[in-house]
């Protein structure tokens, strides 16, 4: 077995069922609702956390910071292991840039050591199938360099496809404008937004009505996935407590594309607390994002 670790943020929504089973460390995020600050992990109740933000609570988060990267990331050089750190998307927090910082101060005090950290360009699951496949190589026998560049060479071909159900929250987020949000609620405007290849979180389209927004993510996946259609030996949904209407996309893409593995889970704290209850999330390999 290659002597390298795979580390990621709690963002990557892996179940930790996979995290464990394939020895991955997890550097979590941080949440606030205001008067106490938590960690998110394995031990965060979602289903409690997306209840308190359909009964008004409003929770504020944290990127990782550098002090909390280097205790996570000493512990494996103290073993005298190698990582590799795929990190969440730079275009979307400043926990890769609070990665490198620590980096750079462990490299000093462990120069024997090697640490790559690679920023994923991707969110949530995204991120989390990037991590999937790097953890295949990585037991393949795949080396901590040659995993390395194939996360680089393919991290932009993870493309991500999300709704959500209640335009409130990217209000309150600055992604759609309070007229916006009006205007939208009354005539039941549901967006269907991606991340770019800079890791940013766009809008893509308007479509009324929840159920036709579900069907348009399984639409954009036809479109995208192009030539890496027969790639994808497995497809990951995310939502924030809503798992009926995630397994309703995951039906039509099995109806539509033949793929049967397919992998829910919940959003994480930080992600969810932008994006709100109702939202879907679907992350396949596709030729372009």
């Amino acid at each position: 077995m290659s002597n390298f670790v795979i580390t990621t943020d709690s963002t990557c929504d892996l179940p930790y069922s996979f995290i464990k089973e394939h020895g991955v460390v997890i550097q979590p995020l941080e949440y606030s609702d205001g008067k106490d600050t938590f960690q998110d992990g394995p031990t965060t109740d979602l289903k409690a956390f997306y209840s308190n933000m359909r009964n008004g609570v409003v929770y504020k988060t944290n990127a990782s910071n550098p002090q909390g990267v280097s205790t996570t990331f000493r512990k494996i050089l103290d073993e005298g292991k190698d990582i590799l750190h795929i990190g969440f998307s730079s275009g979307l927090s400043s926990s890769f840039s609070n990665t490198l910082l620590a980096v750079s101060e462990l490299e000093e005090a462990y120069p024997d050591r090697r640490i790559i950290a690679i920023d994923s360009l991707a969110a949530s699951m995204g991120q989390g199938l990037i991590v999937y496949y790097a953890c295949k190589l990585k037991e393949e026998g795949a080396s901590l360099d040659d995993v390395a560049d194939w996360v680089r060479q393919n991290r932009l071909h993870a493309c991500h496809q999300f709704t959500v159900d209640d335009l409130k929250y990217l209000m309150r987020g600055g992604r759609v404008s309070k007229v916006s949000y009006v205007l939208g609620t009354l005539i039941n405007i549901k967006p269907v937004l991606h991340v770019d290849d800079e890791g940013h979180l766009i809008p893509l389209s308007k479509v009324r009505g929840r159920k036709k927004s579900l069907i348009t993510l399984v639409d954009n996946m036809e479109q995208t996935m192009g030539s890496y259609r027969d790639r994808n030996e497995i497809v990951l949904i995310s939502h924030c407590d809503c798992l009926e209407d995630a397994q309703f996309v995951g039906n039509l893409i099995t109806e539509r594309f033949g793929i049967t593995n397919i992998v829910y889970n919940y959003i994480n704290t930080v992600i969810g607390s932008h994006s709100g209850p109702g939202t879907v999330a679907l992350f396949f390999l596709g030729e372009t994002r």
